[in-house]
């Protein structure tokens, strides 16, 4: 570990690391190590992005979230800047910690957990390890008014390429963060448009297209 001044936080230290391309050099239970120029920085990461990265030896990037805690830096792992905007964003509910808020994000893709909570699905969000009932609720109390703003976010990610943007936005790609902004440009507000695309999408699937959702939202918010 790096030792640094005790005053040092994340806030305030301006040489934190964003990001980190390498060489995947080896894995443990919750972490991977990647050499950068022959320095090995191990980043925390959920089980979700573990499993998205390739095999010791090849090339891999992470986003990065940076802790200092005292006399430790501790460098978290995502396999996109969406997802780490999740990692922020899980955090500022109370009762959440970096340890959960990676539990969630092993659990849910950012678009489904973006869903569970416009649908107000608690359960769903109780079955990552950590988050109990109460934790659950104030998830969805919380966040249901700033997860469709990240979500729709997750359609202008610089540099992201349009598999990347699809996968990543909320609920279930392109044509539903699309939708969402549609029908919040209509005057809806984005919790409202959140859950009415999310229903939309569960009942057309996946591949209903953007007109089709806001067709369908827009019967559900009439009603």
């Amino acid at each position: 570990m790096v030792a640094v001044p005790r005053a040092a936080t994340r806030a305030n230290n301006p040489a934190m690391i964003g990001k980190l391309k390498g060489i995947v050099d080896s894995y443990g239970e919750d972490w991977v190590i990647l050499d950068v120029g022959g320095v090995g920085y191990q980043a925390y990461c959920s089980a979700r992005t573990l499993q998205s990265l390739p095999r010791p030896g090849e090339a891999a990037v992470l986003s990065i979230e940076t802790y200092v805690r005292e006399d430790v830096i501790r460098l978290y792992g995502f396999a996109n800047d969406l997802e780490r905007e999740w990692f922020r964003l899980l955090q500022t509910v109370q009762g959440v910690g970096a340890k959960v808020a990676l539990a969630v994000l092993g659990v849910f893709k950012p678009g489904d957990l973006a869903s569970a909570i416009a649908l107000q699905d608690r359960a769903a969000l109780s079955r990552a390890p950590g988050v109990g009932k109460k934790v659950a609720e104030r998830i969805v109390a919380e966040l249901k008014d700033k997860a469709p703003a990240l979500s729709i976010a997750g359609l202008h990610t610089p540099g992201g390429s349009p598999a990347t943007m699809v996968s990543s936005s909320s609920p279930a790609g392109l044509g539903a963060a699309e939708a969402i902004s549609a029908l919040t440009n209509l005057g809806y507000n984005p919790a409202q448009a959140n859950a009415a695309v999310a229903l939309a999408s569960r009942e057309l699937g996946e591949g209903a297209d953007t007109a089709a959702l806001i067709k369908r939202s827009l019967k559900e918010l009439a009603r």
